[in-house]
């Protein structure tokens, strides 16, 4: 899936089939459902699902927690804007 379709799927219902649980995370954030995407991101228990538990921590406002599930991202602290972070998530995990 290119990050095009991945984008056009927002206009869906429902994410598309076999994503993974942290990119499914990611389209549930688009969509304004931070906590279906949280509860995605924390069953995906590696550094993919870490990464988008990070950036949504951060999206929340909660450094302390983001900097943990950053570092067990294998990831450093991003600073970048919260969109700019989406979609180099989205294009790495794609």
């Amino acid at each position: 899936m290119t990050v095009d379709e991945f984008t056009a799927s927002l206009e869906n219902k429902t994410p598309p089939q076999g994503l993974s649980l942290a990119i499914q995370g990611l389209w549930h954030d688009a969509k304004g459902d931070w906590n279906t995407a949280h509860n995605c991101a924390q069953e995906q228990d590696d550094e993919e699902g870490a990464w988008v538990h990070a950036y949504l921590h951060r999206k929340e406002g909660d450094k302390v927690n983001a900097g943990y599930w950053y570092r067990r991202a294998g990831k450093p602290f991003s600073n970048a804007p919260l969109e700019i972070e989406w979609e180099t998530i989205v294009m790495s995990l794609l």
